[in-house]
């Protein structure tokens, strides 16, 4: 009984309050999240972080191998996109635990927005203080997302020369912006520090939580 009411209860609360608090980006407000980067990171034309998060969850009876991930435990990931002030500004949520990360989010409504170019993303402007060729606003994620147009991800390899250095320095520390608002979920609400428990509705299938 409790746990039908706790679900029925995030339920409504998502529907009331997601407008409000995780409303769909605008131009708008992607331009708003670009000039916040760059005051806090230094990284131009950059309007969000990305990642994915995988929320422990005790194993569903009946599911097989597909919430067992390669960590050895089973979960459902959070993909989400952050910003500068370690607040999200998408999500996409319930995607079972065996997927990758650049898979969950090239499925997900944020990744078939971003390489669909669907984002509604400000034009390509120049960097700030130079006369160079527009270019266009960035996602950054980490080595596991496929790089396109709208999202840039550090350079691979060893011994990297002086400017792909600096600019995986750069990345990793815009990145590092969903690593903490990851952090900052778990430590305000604690329930993500234990396997959470799932019911799996008729069929198998899992409901999806999208902005």
């Amino acid at each position: 009984m409790v746990s039908i009411i706790v679900k029925e209860k995030c339920r409504v609360l998502w529907e009331k309050l997601h407008d409000d608090y995780i409303p769909h980006p605008t131009r708008q407000k992607w331009t708003q999240l670009a000039e916040t980067f760059q005051e806090v990171c230094q990284f131009p034309n950059y309007v969000g972080a990305v990642d994915g998060k995988h929320v422990r969850i005790i194993k569903p009876q009946g599911t097989g191998s597909e919430f067992y991930n390669n960590n050895i435990f089973f979960s459902i990931i959070l993909m989400a996109i952050a910003d500068a002030e370690y607040k999200f500004v998408a999500v996409d949520i319930m995607a079972y635990g065996r997927n990758n990360d650049s898979m969950v989010f090239k499925n997900s409504f944020m990744g078939r927005s971003l390489y669909n170019t669907n984002f509604d993303f400000p034009p390509p402007q120049p960097l700030p203080g130079t006369q160079a060729p527009p270019l266009p606003f960035v996602l950054v994620g980490d080595e596991a997302f496929q790089m396109c147009g709208n999202l840039l991800k550090p350079y691979t390899g060893r011994g990297l020369d002086l400017k792909r250095h600096t600019f995986n320095y750069h990345l990793t520390r815009a990145r590092r912006m969903v690593e903490c608002t990851f952090g900052l979920l778990v430590a305000k609400w604690r329930v993500f520090t234990k396997p959470i428990h799932m019911k799996i509705e008729t069929g198998g299938k899992i409901c999806r939580c999208v902005t």
